[in-house]
């Protein structure tokens, strides 16, 4: 029998690449804070259950908007701790009591706005069966560099077989809860702590729209994209 899925964005953090005091998550995206995308996005697929958003508990910007459109489907967290791992794990723990440890949870980055609901509804169509989860991710095209002394080139790193991690990351919800917690902080995503359980979390082909939007400049490529996907 397939088992519930629920989203969890985690967004306690400041953007401090992004150069400004607001932030990252809320900074204005055709007319909407950024995160108002990524959350319109799972609430628009008819398999998600609900969405949990975690928040610091200092956060002072959320109620400066109006999620009324998606108030049916959301929920917010105020838990968020000083990394993304400890926001993720702290979520897993408050939402324990409303969702079952075989539950799956794709867990998503709110600076990646431009997720499309296809893209939700296909990773889980592929995973919905998967013993481990799994998450979207991109071939690497590129050719790799890794740097030496002054930033000369120390080596060619072969790209086949290299893949790019986005997200959402599909995983059970009590399984990723303890992988977390058998891992430290540094740990930068939820498949690295399944990872580290000994689990190996299946690489489903997505496309490099769903950028993470880090950099002033990766605003307009976004805006672009959300544009475009709408003619």
């Amino acid at each position: 029998m397939a088992m519930a899925c629920y989203a969890l964005i985690p967004a306690a953090g400041v953007g401090a690449r992004m150069g400004g005091i607001q932030p990252k998550q809320y900074l204005s995206l055709l007319g909407h804070p950024l995160i108002h995308h990524a959350i319109a996005a799972f609430c628009a697929v008819s398999g998600i259950e609900r969405v949990f958003v975690v928040l610091s508990p200092e956060d002072a910007f959320w109620d400066e908007h109006d999620w009324s459109s998606h108030s049916s489907r959301l929920a917010v967290l105020r838990c968020g701790g000083a990394t993304r791992a400890a926001s993720v794990a702290n979520g897993l723990r408050a939402i324990t009591g409303q969702v079952g440890a075989s539950d799956w949870i794709l867990v998503h980055d709110a600076a990646r706005a431009c997720i499309a609901s296809p893209q939700i509804e296909n990773l889980i169509a592929r995973l919905e069966d998967d013993p481990v989860g799994g998450l979207l991710a991109v071939p690497v095209a590129d050719t790799l560099k890794r740097a030496g002394e002054d930033d000369r080139v120390e080596a060619t790193i072969p790209r086949t077989s290299l893949w790019q991690a986005q997200t959402p990351q599909m995983f059970r919800h009590g399984q990723l809860l303890h992988a977390l917690e058998q891992s430290p902080d540094s740990v930068t995503d939820e498949a690295s702590a399944i990872e580290a359980l000994g689990f190996a979390p299946r690489l489903i082909a997505a496309d490099m729209t769903n950028l993470k939007i880090t950099y002033p400049a990766d605003l307009q490529l976004a805006e672009w994209i959300l544009r475009n996907r709408r003619i």
